[in-house]
């Protein structure tokens, strides 16, 4: 989607290069307009570098593209964080002397304000007054929190916390079209243990897999989240009322704690990656060169989690499977995942392309899903919250 941020001259501006930061990784394309007064806490180069889109506060700047209106003409959303008290007055009065006034008054899009200002200028009634006419015009108003503020005053006043005001935004947005469904999704990669100090393993940080738990709780379903061996940075986004985390480490975990949550749910998609092999006899000690015990080691197949998932399904069921693949040619890719899908008798097969840009330890991710017949049901790239967004679509058309 494409969402503007308005910014204006209030210390909680240091807050929203955060908000920012949120936005840009769940796959948006943000577009930040400060006001003169905002560059004075936090300049033009770090909102530039945050939202990767140039930042100017002039009308004047980009004319031939009517910049002034066309901003406000794109957005999906727009939010203004922090909105001092003049801001909201003159948001109220229409006035439009900046790039951040006429774009709001441009678009017809969705728009959010986040108050931040003292106790005294929030209560004052002139401020109450243009919060309620701006209610009445369909501005959503976040906040303000109540809490410390700037000079060692508190109160009512304090700007809500970037992860409030993103989830709340957003969900002015998000469809509710997977509200009631129960769904499991396993992330991360599994680690076979060879002794106390080894083990096999992958590259998978588990992040498409987050994205997938996280955009499916935004959208109203209840999430079981099977995580094996994610670290606490990635797993951050997964922070949902809706999802519900399960830590595991290796294949036979796994597949215990999907086995069971799988058995009630309507949608089940297995983007963690799965040892194939694990050592037959783990030792309880060391293995060293000098005792020569790692020349070799004797592996044993594991079970194929997602083919025993699909074979026991309940009727109606929802099954989607993941395959990562090298090969760069994109025809032989697609008939590796038709012949895998079929083998593995799932509805769906998200085939990701993992190389130097994409795929595992990657920001980004690139993928086809091939449904029923073969046929590639949506292709998707960018950020592995963007790919979920068009996972989770593509899902929903199999089941209507």
């Amino acid at each position: 989607m494409n969402i503007v941020v308005g910014v204006t001259g209030g210390i909680a501006a240091y807050k929203t290069v955060h908000l920012v930061r949120l936005l840009v990784k769940a796959g948006h394309e943000v577009t930040v307009i400060p006001t003169e007064d905002a560059l004075r806490f936090v300049g033009a180069p770090t909102w530039e570098s945050i939202s990767r889109n140039a930042v100017t506060t002039s009308v004047h700047d980009d004319v031939a593209k009517v910049r002034h209106v066309a901003l406000g003409q794109a957005a999906d959303l727009v939010i203004v964080a922090p909105a001092t008290a003049n801001t909201i007055a003159k948001m109220t009065a229409g006035l439009a002397d900046d790039l951040l006034g006429t774009t709001l008054l441009a678009t017809t899009a969705p728009v959010a304000i986040a108050p931040a200002m003292h106790t005294e200028m929030w209560r004052h009634p002139a401020t109450q007054a243009n919060i309620h006419t701006l209610r009445e015009r369909g501005v959503n108003v976040f906040g303000p929190g109540d809490g410390e503020l700037t000079g060692g005053d508190s109160g009512p006043g304090r700007m809500l916390e970037p992860e409030e005001i993103v989830d709340a935004a957003l969900a002015l947005l998000d469809p509710q079209d997977l509200a009631g469904l129960r769904v499991v999704v396993s992330a991360g990669g599994t680690r076979e243990p060879i002794d106390p100090v080894r083990f096999l393993g992958n590259r998978s940080s588990g992040r498409q897999g987050v994205a997938l738990a996280a955009e499916a709780a935004a959208r109203g379903a209840d999430v079981d989240l099977v995580a094996a061996n994610i670290t606490a940075d990635v797993l951050a986004e997964a922070r949902h009322p809706r999802i519900r985390v399960h830590a595991v480490g290796t294949a036979a975990q796994l597949g215990h704690v999907m086995t069971d949550a799988a058995a009630p749910a309507d949608v089940v998609i297995m983007a963690a990656a799965v040892a194939d092999y694990r050592p037959a006899e783990p030792s309880d000690q060391k293995l060293t060169k000098e005792a020569g015990t790692l020349s070799s080691i004797d592996l044993v197949e594991n079970d194929d989690i997602v083919a025993g998932l699909a074979a026991a399904r309940p009727p109606g069921q929802i099954i989607v499977a993941f395959a990562a693949e090298t090969l760069p040619d994109a025809d032989e890719r697609r008939e590796r995942a038709r012949r895998k899908r079929e083998r593995k008798g799932v509805d769906l097969l998200a085939v990701n392309l993992a190389d130097a840009e994409h795929g595992f330890e990657k920001a980004d991710n690139a993928v086809e899903v091939i449904g029923e017949g073969g046929v590639v049901v949506v292709a998707a790239d960018g950020s592995k919250r963007r790919v979920a967004r068009a996972i989770w679509d593509a899902v929903q058309k199999t089941r209507t």
